[in-house]
């Protein structure tokens, strides 16, 4: 796979997405442009609360059922150390990036080792922050998958924009929030790779106030991360590729 590629796989995914009209076929869309980078399950979570069921906050899953099983009768929710890594974290991660101490944490190492006894080798979770501090997650694990400098960005914006397509299926439609021209225009621009002074040189403002637009387009479209922004406004069609 080439590096162009890895973009194209992201638009278009996007771009079909959008055209889905139930959490099913979201999860099926992006399990098999996924499956293409090595990964075999797929799991979309919201954030989970205290004495709340793992399989409560479940938005979609492709993953095996008897680990749901395991997983929700040892309720494991609330000593998992991936969990606790996904409400610090705002940058995708692996499980092998996850610290705890196993003498303090026995359960927690307890759980660790169910998971690579339970063969899900190896694994990415992107974290997908929410309002008041509150983080969901997309989790994808396979024996070997292709995660690389060019390819951990594009399974990034996937799983973005693909868990706010899921999302957006099991709650109320939302009104669209307004972004200005020079908005649109900088985000365009970040979409298509180019850096705060590119841009600034290209529209000629400075480089701070391209900071600025983009700050403000990020906050208006309810986004963490530029990244998602780009998703997001795509989504809306303030900005196309």
């Amino acid at each position: 796979m080439t590096q162009p590629s890895y973009a194209k796989d992201a638009f278009d995914l996007i771009d079909r997405l959008e055209r889905l009209s139930d959490v099913d076929a979201v999860m099926d869309a992006m399990q098999r442009t996924v499956a293409g980078y090595g990964f075999e399950t797929l799991l979309f979570t919201g954030p989970p609360n205290p004495g709340q069921r793992f399989d409560n906050v479940v938005l979609g899953a492709r993953w095996p059922a008897e680990w749901f099983k395991i997983y929700n009768q040892g309720r494991y929710v609330h000593v998992d150390p991936v969990i606790r890594h996904l409400r610090r974290s705002v940058q995708p991660f692996e499980w092998t990036d996850v610290r705890y101490d196993p003498e303090a944490e026995p359960r927690g190492a307890e759980l660790m080792q169910l998971r690579a006894d339970f063969g899900f080798g190896r694994a990415l979770v992107v974290p997908i922050p929410g309002p008041a501090g509150s983080t969901a997650g997309v989790s994808m694990s396979g024996r070997g998958p292709e995660l690389t400098a060019q390819s951990r960005p594009a399974i990034h914006l996937m799983a973005l924009y693909a868990f706010d397509r899921a999302a957006g299926l099991r709650v109320t439609p939302r009104s669209k929030p307004f972004l200005t021209g020079r908005e649109r225009e900088v985000l365009s621009w970040v979409a298509a790779g180019k850096s705060a002074w590119d841009i600034g040189e290209i529209l000629n403002i400075a480089k701070r106030t391209v900071d600025e637009h983009a700050q403000t387009a990020t906050r208006k479209l309810g986004a963490a991360t530029r990244a998602e922004a780009i998703a997001l406004a795509i989504r809306d069609r303030f900005i196309s590729i």
